[in-house]
């Protein structure tokens, strides 16, 4: 388990490397929040144990929040081969995966990236070329059973749906954490 201090110095080295996904911003401000925030500490360490990669995609200029995204070039490892949510889960009658990817990212204290937020990532660089990822679902789509994932092909970012009760070795989800 990696410690809060090497979480730190982890952190900044991926932030200084990948200026170009947080132009102008510093670490000396991302980093007081983050020692203020034991809690978002533990959710990044989540983040980053299960090959996430976390990494400070943007600011929110009206809640004052540093925005974190995984930024592995392909959806983490740790958090593959998961269904949409619980209810997908329960509806499966055979070969049920380990678990969903709602009721995980809730557990790391993460959300699922909606679409806009994915398709904004993707404007930063390349990710998802080999993998997919689950996204945010809006409820009527939901309510009917399908559950939306995203990926990058042909570079172009593809969204598309499925069965929210399906789920591949390849797809798995990125998380959102607000600091």
């Amino acid at each position: 388990m990696i410690t809060p201090d090497d979480l730190l110095l982890v952190l900044k080295n991926r932030f200084e490397q990948h200026m170009h996904r947080h132009p102008g911003l510093t670490w000396t401000e991302v980093e007081a929040r983050l020692e203020a925030s034991p809690g978002k500490l533990i959710s990044l360490q989540q983040m980053e144990q299960t090959g996430g990669e976390p990494d400070v995609v943007g600011f929110d200029t009206k809640t004052g929040e540093f925005i974190f995204c995984d930024c592995s070039p392909e959806s983490p490892k740790g958090r593959r081969s998961l269904c949409y949510d619980q209810a997908a889960l329960e509806a499966r009658k055979q070969n049920k995966p380990a678990g969903s990817a709602l009721e995980m990212a809730a557990a790391m204290g993460l959300e699922l990236l909606s679409e806009e937020q994915y398709r904004a990532l993707q404007q930063l660089e390349p990710f998802d070329t080999k993998t997919s990822s689950w996204l945010k679902t809006p409820d009527p789509i939901r309510k009917l059973g399908g559950a939306l994932f995203g990926d990058r092909r042909y570079n172009h970012v593809f969204v598309y749906h499925n069965g929210a009760e399906s789920y591949y070795a390849a797809r798995g989800f990125r998380g959102l954490l607000r600091v």
